[in-house]
């Protein structure tokens, strides 16, 4: 049985905390139980902070102020910074320039693309901006098709990614030109789904979205009997974009999805671009090269991004990492001039000061929480979500959280498995975090009485991370009661 420490510590960081009364006693001994009894906890830290949502007061806290790792709890930093930086309005863009004059239908010269940052571009929307070209009456493109991708720097991953994420859709490259299969927006990647082949030994068929041939499927996967084993891989080759799928499916089995981050995400949208081109009639002699649009380029048209409290929906609710590190470095393009990972994490910690919490206290190194060497407490973080009610853009941060135990997608989220039961379901709204040995989950929930509480779990050192997520529906199944 693990031991812990029952002493509810008075945080030296708030002076809001406050000693036990009757109704909270009955509170502290029940989350006290599930700290003792737990076998998961053997061995790990815990950090845990609750809060009266009405004063900011602190009605419990184990460890409050011990610095944890937050996985993509750190998503509620990067989410808050950017509403108050940026703004609700706040869109990306996409530029089409030309450089040189049309004659006869022929552009002679090369044609740009762009990019300021959009992770929602989808094949349909290069699809849009050839319409657009098409109708200026360009039907022959006689240079290059050029990707500018300058709005950011050219640092593609964050300072701790680990290098066996570096494939996955949640380690893909961050580039200010990019593209997404769908509208989850796992922008910088490729979805890609394995169905059984008819037979016994036949090859299985693979369809990748959006469709083209900037990636190569080299498939050596086979259909079993329908009782077989059902184990494949789908892995790229580091530096190239060569997906290679091994291993087995049965026949009548369901189809297997997943989402590869691509190599050059820069060269995929300017791929997909060019050929949204051709689809359209327009040909190019030259060839898809990337560098900058020069001075004397004149645009031919801009597309606009959904708004910054639309983009806050897949964001929050899918935990999207790509999204969150491509926030940073907007805040620090708009704000410093330079989108990079170092001046948008500088405008981040500034815009913390001004939301109340401290950042000298934290170690952040990245907008997603995928870094193992973030570390946050979890009364700071109990206390950017109490500040953030007080903040014009909150309706559109409470609204991006998970709801628990609701199946739509783009409403339960990371949650919509979680805490079904009728006591619990659509009365927590939350974002999770996970990574190796982490669990986190921070959020607001409404108890019995109609009172709302703000809290905060980080569990850390865990041998098995699933166990965490029980842990924590356990202790907000108990706020939940209250």
């Amino acid at each position: 049985m693990v031991l812990l420490c029952m002493v509810i510590s008075v945080s030296v960081a708030d002076k809001h905390t406050v000693f036990a009364n009757e109704n909270t006693s009955s509170l502290r001994s029940q989350l006290n139980q599930v700290l003792s009894s737990e076998p998961a906890l053997q061995g790990s830290m815990a950090g845990i902070s609750i809060r009266s949502a009405a004063d900011r007061n602190i009605i419990y806290q184990y460890q409050g102020d011990l610095r944890l790792r937050p996985a993509s709890n750190m998503k509620l930093l990067t989410a808050a910074a950017a509403l108050s930086v940026l703004g609700e309005n706040h869109t990306f863009s996409t530029e089409i320039y030309a450089e040189g004059p049309v004659k006869k239908q022929t552009l002679k010269g090369n044609l740009f693309l762009k990019g300021k940052g959009d992770p929602t571009l989808l094949k349909t929307d290069f699809d849009k901006m050839a319409e657009e070209i098409q109708k200026l009456g360009i039907k022959k493109i006689k240079g290059n098709l050029i990707g500018d991708d300058s709005w950011y720097d050219d640092v593609r991953y964050s300072l701790d990614l680990p290098w066996s994420d570096e494939t996955a859709y949640y380690g893909a490259q961050v580039s200010a030109l990019t593209a997404s299969p769908t509208t989850d927006y796992d922008t910088g990647s490729i979805k890609v789904e394995i169905q059984p082949g008819i037979h016994r030994w036949d090859k299985p068929m693979v369809k990748i979205t959006p469709k083209t041939d900037y990636v190569k499927i080299v498939n050596k996967a086979i259909t079993v009997q329908e009782d077989g084993r059902k184990k494949l891989t789908v892995e790229r080759e580091h530096a190239t974009n060569t997906i290679t799928i091994e291993g087995t499916i049965p026949m009548k089995a369901k189809v297997e999805k997943e989402w590869v981050g691509v190599w050059n995400p820069t060269r995929y949208a300017v791929t997909l671009f060019q050929q949204s081109l051709a689809n359209h009639g327009i040909t190019l002699t030259g060839k898809i090269k990337t560098g900058m649009v020069p001075e004397k380029a004149r645009i031919l048209y801009i597309h606009h991004s959904m708004p910054l409290s639309r983009l806050l929906v897949p964001f929050l609710k899918l935990s999207n990492n790509v999204l969150a590190e491509g926030l940073v470095k907007e805040m620090g393009k708009v704000v410093k001039g330079e989108g990079s990972w170092e001046k948008g994490l500088d405008v981040l910690k500034t815009e913390m000061t001004n939301l109340g919490v401290n950042p000298r206290t934290m170690v952040i190194r990245d907008g997603s929480g995928i870094s193992h060497v973030d570390l946050i407490s979890a009364n700071q973080l109990s206390l950017l979500l109490w500040n953030a009610q007080k903040q014009k853009w909150y309706s559109s941060y409470l609204n991006a959280l998970p709801l628990s135990g609701i199946h739509d997608k783009m409403v339960g989220g990371s949650l919509r498995n979680r805490m079904k039961n009728p006591d619990t379901q659509g009365r927590v709204r939350a974002k999770t975090g996970t990574i190796s040995t982490v669990s986190s989950l921070s959020g607001y929930v409404h108890t019995k009485s109609g009172k709302t509480l703000i809290f905060s779990i980080l569990l850390n050192n865990l041998l098995d991370e699933s166990k965490g997520k029980k842990i924590e529906d356990r202790i907000v199944s108990i706020l939940a009661s209250q």
